[in-house]
């Protein structure tokens, strides 16, 4: 299953601002996270994003690449903004389709995950004329995840956390949508039973944690947040992989310092 994820804006174009919050930002953090969850946890699914930082691309150029691709599915991701008092999540697909039809379907599908997930108001599934949703040769599907410009929606955008679990109701809603097989856990090596982490980091802040993992994902290195407390105090590792074979362990460590972490270190675990 090829999908294109579309963090909405970018570049010189923020998007919707509110609450010190940039849409651009938001929208780049969590279409990250939610090729992360789905490149790790699924089988036979590829993902191309419209970009992976914070540059310029106009609509056509994101569409067409998505069709020049042969994407399965369009999924756009984006902040919503009114006037401060509307609050809530909404997501659309092309006005012309019915509600029958296979988008329509999928729409109901994700629509169902991600509100289990992200503690808004459910505004319920809606129909647009938007460029990506017209212009787009797949099913495509559109996501506005919060108004910027509301205290409470902003509150939440504003936690980690809280985007990490936009992602995974998205990715869970793909995964029901496309039948995903789930790939098997990482296999200890069955003569030491040792599990080798490649860590890119450890902090004891959360906010440099992600910040770390947003930097590796910009270099297409898969990451995340591990806490761990040593000695009764929380750090958050950024764990950038986990092998029973030490020589690929130490190849991704390799790796992690070519994309400019100076500092990567082994846990091994038994």
């Amino acid at each position: 299953m090829k999908l294109y994820l579309d963090p909405g804006h970018g570049g010189s174009d923020p998007g919707a601002q509110g609450n010190g919050l940039n849409e651009k930002d938001l929208t780049l953090d969590i279409a990250l996270k939610i090729r992360f969850i789905l490149t790790n946890s699924y089988e036979n699914i590829e993902v191309m994003m419209s970009r992976t930082t914070d540059v310029s691309k106009s609509l056509s150029q994101r569409t067409n690449e998505a069709n020049n691709w042969g994407a399965d599915y369009y999924l756009a991701i984006h902040i919503n903004a009114a006037d401060g008092s509307a609050q809530g999540y909404e997501d659309y697909i092309y006005s012309k389709l019915s509600d029958s039809s296979t988008t329509a379907i999928y729409q109901g599908i994700i629509h169902g995950e991600v509100i289990k997930m992200n503690q808004l108001k459910d505004r319920g599934r809606k129909k647009a004329n938007f460029h990506v949703l017209r212009e787009s040769a797949m099913p495509a599907f559109l996501s506005e995840n919060g108004f910027i410009d509301n205290t409470h929606d902003a509150a939440l955008l504003k936690q980690a956390s809280w985007r990490q679990n936009v992602a995974q109701g998205h990715a869970n809603g793909i995964a029901i949508a496309f039948n995903l097989k789930s790939k098997p856990p990482v296999p200890t090596d069955p003569g030491t039973g040792t599990l080798y982490k490649v860590i890119a980091g450890s902090f004891q802040s959360r906010e440099n944690a992600d910040e770390r993992v947003a930097y590796l994902q910009s270099k297409r290195i898969d990451a995340f947040v591990n806490p761990t407390t040593i000695s009764g105090k929380t750090w958050y590792r950024v764990q950038a992989g986990a092998y029973s074979n030490r020589a690929n362990a130490e190849k991704r460590l390799e790796e992690v310092k070519k994309a400019g972490i100076a500092d990567p270190f082994l846990v091994a675990e038994h």
